[in-house]
Formats: structure tokens, C-alpha cells, sequence
């Protein structure tokens, strides 16, 4: 079906585009819930500012920016060979949110959104890594033991969604108002945050030899100009649907991660590069 507008002056075509979106996506979420996602490179972004520091990894001090994860903070053992590694172990992602800062109040999370959220995690990790290793249930000799701990989970506050796009030209200052708060280009104050740490493990003997840590902020107002027109379009619509849904943006960060761990010990497995 083609719906066709005539003769509407740019504040309505405004309006009437917003409102199908709007309607696409709570026409999605009734269908599906929670589990409506659109996936894209970009919709989420590493905010810096709000890294994790819950005692779950062993040294911080030792994290610094990589040059290969887009904000991700990492450090890995100068010995580390990944070569020697042929399989790989997903432990079960435990959450240990990080204390709430001064005259924060402490997170509440459905503990039935927590079990889907860790289910997803893992599995999206199983799914990324499964081409390149055989993913097993037991550390020993030439296992990666990989551990995950969920350190921020914040929903996206839906109905601030909804109001910021259904007021007339809100969208201006909503679009503005990520780096004028200090976070990402593209988020607003009421989207989700999601952090996680990452250790990695020598199976055979538990030595830590790699951690990494990041802190993704949904973008509702997203695009990535490096992806081309199609990739850029991509990216918009899929940071502003996913802003109608309360964990959307947490799943798209896990998949980041995800593809961004594969990629990276996939390039150490092939070669001993010199970039951390």
C-alpha cells in the first residue's frame, strides 16, 4: 500500500513522518515485545565518561584505549599467544552493577529481563565465535575461558521517547542534546546505557591474560557516515526505532561486542600483531 501526502508544508510532512515511525515501531512492539531490534553499525556508542569500575576485573589501572574497538578499553598479557588456544569457553554471564554514583539511587531490573538479557549476551557470543573455534562447557588445556559481568544496565525511558518525537520540532533539541550533556553524539539523556567487563582466562592453569571493559549509550539520533547512503540510513532508522523499546539498545551493544571480539581474536589468532 502507497500512501501518497499532497500539499502538506514541511511542519506537517515532519509530523506525519515522525507518526509513522512512531507507529512502526509500536506496531512492532506489540507484536513481537521487547524482542523488536533493528540492528546497524553505530546505533550504539561507547561513552568513556561512564566506564565501569565494579571489582570484577583485576587491574584497571592497566586498561587503556584500543585501536581496534571503538572506545573499548583493553589490556592484554605481553606472553599472550592466541595461537596456542584452539577452543573456547562462554562462561555464564554473571551481573555485578557497579555502585551507584553520589546521589545516584541503586539499579532495580526485572530479574526476568535480567535472564534474557544474559541469555542473549551468551548467545550472541557463541553464535560470533562458533565459526572460528569450537565453543565448549569445560576449561582445560588450550581453552579460552572467557568471562562476562553486565556492570551498568539502564532502559531506555520509553515514554520520554515517545514525547521527544510526537512534539512539534522537539527532535531539534533532542538530537543536540547528547554532546551538550557530555555523552555521545546522537543519544539523549533518557536512552539506555549497558555496561559490561571481559576477562579472558588460560583454561589450563587460570591465568588472567586479557581484560577489557566498555560502557555503550543508545543513539536515537544515529548515522554512520563511513557505512555509505544505504549504511547511513540504516544506522538512523535503526537508532530511532530501537528508542520506542526498553533493552533494544542493550542488544544492540551485545551484538557489538560480540562481532567485535570474534574480529579481534581472530586477527590474534592469525598473527602476533603489535597494537594492543
Amino acid at each position: 500500500m502507497t500512501l501518497t501526502f499532497k500539499r502538506l508544508g514541511h511542519r506537517h510532512r515532519a509530523s506525519a513522518a515522525a507518526l509513522a515511525i512512531v507507529g512502526c515501531a509500536v506496531l512492532a512492539g506489540c507484536a513481537t515485545g521487547d524482542s523488536f531490534t533493528v540492528g546497524g553499525t553505530g546505533i550504539t556508542a561507547t561513552d568513556s565518561a561512564r566506564l565501569t569500575r565494579s571489582g570484577f576485573l583485576s587491574d584497571y589501572a592497566r586498561l587503556k584505549p584500543t585501536s581496534w574497538g571503538q572506545g573499548i578499553e583493553c589490556w592484554r598479557s605481553p606472553n599472550l599467544d592466541a595461537r596456542r588456544f584452539d577452543k573456547v569457553m562462554v562462561s555464564r554471564i554473571v551481573v555485578s552493577l557497579a555502585p551507584p554514583k553520589a546521589g545516584g539511587t541503586p539499579q532495580t531490573i526485572d530479574p526476568n529481563d535480567l535472564k534474557t538479557l544474559t541469555d542473549y549476551f551468551h548467545a550472541a557470543l557463541v553464535q560470533a565465535l562458533k565459526p572460528q573455534l569450537p565453543v565448549v562447557d569445560k576449561a582445560g588445556p588450550g581453552v579460552l575461558v572467557i568471562r562476562v559481568a553486565l556492570t551498568e544496565l539502564v532502559p531506555t525511558t520509553v515514554t520520554d521517547s515517545l514525547a521527544g518525537t510526537l512534539v512539534p520540532y522537539a527532535f531539534v533539541a533532542e538530537a543536540g542534546s547528547g554532546v551538550a550533556t557530555g555523552r555521545p553524539a546522537g543519544s539523549t539523556p533518557y536512552l539506555g546505557e549497558t555496561g559490561m567487563e571481559m576477562q579472558f582466562r588460560d583454561g589450563a592453569n587460570g591465568t588472567v591474560v586479557a581484560e577489557c571493559r566498555d560502557t555503550e549509550i543508545g543513539r536515537k539520533y544515529a548515522a554512520d557516515v563511513n557505512a555509505g547512503a544505504a549504511g547511513a540510513a540504516q544506522t538512523w532508522v535503526g537508532g530511532y526505532l530501537n528508542s520506542f523499546q526498553a533493552w533494544s539498545y542493550a542488544r544492540n551493544a551485545f551484538d557489538k561486542w560480540a562481532a567485535l571480539l570474534a574480529q579481534r581474536l581472530a586477527e590474534l589468532r592469525s598473527a602476533a600483531p603489535a597494537t594492543r
